[in-house]
């Protein structure tokens, strides 16, 4: 089994910034779109995979962005404090950012005439991109790094982006990932499918937001127009737990059948 090297491992411990969903949530969001993807699909997802020199698999390769951290501004989207949302694929007040990396990476893995390794550094990013806009805190406000300067205690531990990256997962689904994909699968019907692949992008950021500004989340108080950063820490209680794990798991379900939408789309062509 082919695995990062220790290096790679010291240098993730010391990123100043979280990584969306950790590894785990990422790899669960990609073993649920291999599940759910075409035949045809998968065959070429594993023609692609077996060239890599690193990752056996599609859903391992997803942390790929992450190990090491690059394309560090195209992870998430900052927004204005008073901002109602994005509008259609543009990155507010940058020139790019998850929503255009989204946008760019389908078009190499899709191109007849991009380099075959370009298509896997392609797709292993695309879907990780999926992944990270699914996580509420990376669609978000820049003057806290994405809640990565809101402590939080209680049933977490660290900062309030990284209760969300990881501990509210382990909470949620648990940490094997086969399993997780299996358990989150499972719950997923075919209205749930029509439904979520009928949107783009632009929605699923919109979604993402609306969490991040939610009371249940904790990240920000409403002042008239204005999402303001929380006075103190986050308590991450067991009723806290509670109201969120239900969020978590259906983001990493939409997640997952967004990104297969959008494989069978590219492979399709």
């Amino acid at each position: 089994m082919r695995r990062f090297s220790l290096a790679a491992v010291f240098l993730l411990a010391f990123c100043t910034h979280a990584s969306a969903w950790g590894d785990e949530g990422h790899k669960i969001v990609c073993e649920i779109a291999y599940r759910l993807a075409q035949p045809d699909t998968r065959a070429a997802i594993r023609k692609l995979i077996q060239a890599d020199k690193v990752f056996d698999t599609f859903s391992d390769s997803c942390v790929f962005p992450d190990h090491p951290r690059i394309r560090r501004t195209e992870h998430f989207i900052n927004l204005p404090r008073d901002s109602h949302g994005v509008t259609g694929d543009n990155c507010p007040n940058a020139s790019e950012c998850v929503l255009t990396a989204i946008l760019n990476d389908s078009k190499v893995v899709n191109s007849k005439h991009a380099k075959r390794a370009d298509r896997l550094i392609a797709l292993k990013s695309l879907g990780h991109w999926v992944g990270d806009i699914h996580q509420p805190l990376h669609v978000s406000f820049e003057d806290d790094r994405g809640g990565n300067d809101i402590r939080v205690n209680g049933e977490c531990s660290g900062n309030l982006h990284g209760t969300w990256d990881s501990c509210l997962v382990t909470h949620a689904v648990g940490s094997d990932v086969d399993e997780a994909a299996s358990d989150l699968i499972d719950a997923i019907t075919p209205a749930m499918k029509t439904k979520w692949s009928s949107s783009d992008p632009g929605d699923w950021a919109n979604e993402s937001f609306a969490i991040s500004k939610s009371v249940k989340t904790g990240y920000c108080v409403m002042h008239g127009s204005s999402c303001d950063q929380p006075e103190g820490s986050v308590n991450v209680s067991a009723h806290y737990l509670a109201a969120n794990e239900p969020i978590v798991r259906e983001q990493l379900q939409k997640a997952g059948v967004r990104l297969a939408a959008l494989l069978d789309s590219i492979f399709a062509d």
